[in-house]
């Protein structure tokens, strides 16, 4: 079931499968605010929110678009430099998340569909015309995330676009969690966009302070699991659905020691990777590519 409520002040979309609930903000960044199975919080979203600053609020998924992660340019953060040598300037992962996404009117009751094309706010910073959808499908156990990318233009197209889910792990119970992470090698950003190699970290609890903001790349393999050990219970992260291009890399990553929320991100490249070129995409005029990750309730014991 899928309809308009209101929900601390803002008109959100609500869809509801069975027991699940998801909630969507598509003037706020087509954001993913929650989702919730049976009352009980998978994605994390606060109570108090601070709705006049939506893009600083810690929770649900912000979309990452039409790039991710900080950029440089000289050492000097927030730019990048694009083929003919101009130097533009570009947010923090990206526009995606400060716009207003329009809805794509779709037969099926359990999804929410959205759409993104260039405008006069995007165009200086990213001079390309595009077509970005984002799709939510919500099942009785699992939550299917799509993005599609289409090139309207007659350049290449270069982007590399990402996922920032905040799961809901009490911070006192970090210590409980553990996050499967089978992944060929990690690598860390230096302060001027180079990324650094690094060990795999030496642990996999959400305590291990070494876990967080660090990047984990080229899956070993399709799945992997966010899972209370005490119960069995937590999230299987699906990177390889049918058609959905590769994922490149998972960052997991938090705020705080007391926050209430611990991220972990699939990513189709690397901050910067304009730069470097790691997991950059280019897709060719008039090309449609499309990335899915589901994420499935594990009920546990």
């Amino acid at each position: 079931m899928k309809q308009t409520i209101r929900f601390q002040d803002q008109d959100v979309l609500l869809l509801r499968n069975g027991a699940a609930e998801a909630r969507i903000a598509p003037q706020h960044g087509g954001r993913l605010l929650d989702w919730q199975i049976g009352g009980r919080p998978l994605i994390h979203w606060p109570e108090q929110p601070d709705w006049t600053h939506p893009t600083k609020i810690r929770g649900g998924n912000p979309v990452l678009f039409p790039f991710l992660g900080r950029h440089y340019v000289d050492g000097v953060l927030g730019r990048w430099r694009d083929g003919d040598g101009t130097v533009r300037e570009v947010p923090m992962h990206g526009f995606a998340r400060y716009e207003p996404f329009a809805l794509v009117e779709t037969a099926d009751p359990n999804e929410v569909r959205m759409r993104l094309v260039e405008n006069e706010r995007t165009l200086p910073g990213y001079p390309f015309p595009f077509r970005f959808e984002v799709a939510y499908r919500l099942g009785p156990q699992s939550l299917e995330a799509e993005f599609l990318v289409t090139n309207t233009g007659t350049r290449p197209l270069p982007y590399y676009a990402g996922h920032h889910f905040y799961f809901e792990v009490d911070h006192r119970d970090r210590a409980e969690w553990r996050v499967e992470l089978p992944f060929r090698r990690t690598v860390t950003g230096d302060p001027v966009g180079n990324m650094i190699e690094g060990p795999a970290p030496a642990d996999t609890l959400l305590s291990a302070p070494e876990l967080s903001d660090r990047i984990h790349v080229e899956p070993l393999a399709s799945r992997f699991s966010l899972l209370h050990r005490p119960d069995g219970t937590g999230v299987e992260i699906d990177l390889a659905p049918a058609e959905s291009i590769p994922w490149y890399a998972v960052t997991t990553w938090t705020e705080h020691p007391d926050s209430d929320f611990y991220c972990v991100e699939p990513w189709l490249g690397l901050p910067n990777a304009i730069h470097h070129g790691q997991g950059l995409r280019r897709l060719a005029p008039g090309a449609t590519e499309k990335a899915v990750v589901i994420l499935r309730h594990r009920p546990g014991a």
